[in-house]
């Protein structure tokens, strides 16, 4: 009640107008829903939010931070929920670069944000592990490549 989680997978569709959802139950959707490129969860969030807007029985307007690491999908969120290309996307780190706001409905408005990572006193190779830095942009590729071979199963990794 404090913390709700939702189920969430974000649309994974090119077009930029009705992004598809599917309205099927998140705990029952087949596994071809799941690995397709609608949104699921979109109307399970989309309760939890609109809950939020109402003070007893009226509805207010809220604001909503999505916040996180760089490149997981913040803006996609964002996009399946409104069901159109709101907020830009890409693969790499630092698409969006400024904070924007999108009015999903009267009573909710979602801001995006460029991706957030904090300063920890790790060495500097743990900041590529945390998607802070885009690959092309990295002058030792090795040191972060080694990080996560270290984090990795020998059996994962290959070889006997």
């Amino acid at each position: 009640g404090e913390f709700p989680t939702v189920a969430f997978k974000a649309c994974t569709q090119q077009q930029s107008r009705n992004l598809k959802q599917s309205r099927l139950p998140v705990a029952t959707v087949p596994d071809d829903v799941l690995s397709g490129g609608a949104c699921v969860g979109a109307d399970c969030l989309l309760r939890v939010l609109a809950n939020y807007s109402r003070s007893g029985e009226v509805k207010t307007t809220i604001t909503v931070g999505v916040v996180g690491y760089p490149n997981v999908g913040k803006s996609s969120l964002i996009n399946s929920l409104k069901r159109s290309r709101a907020c830009g996307v890409g693969a790499a780190p630092g698409v969006t670069r400024c904070l924007q706001a999108v009015q999903l409905d009267r009573h909710i408005q979602l801001l995006d944000c460029p991706g957030v990572v904090m300063a920890t006193g790790a060495p500097p190779a743990a900041a590529p592990l945390r998607g802070a830095l885009a690959p092309q942009r990295l002058r030792d590729p090795l040191s972060p490549a080694a990080a996560i071979l270290r984090r990795c199963p020998p059996e994962q990794v290959g070889g006997d």
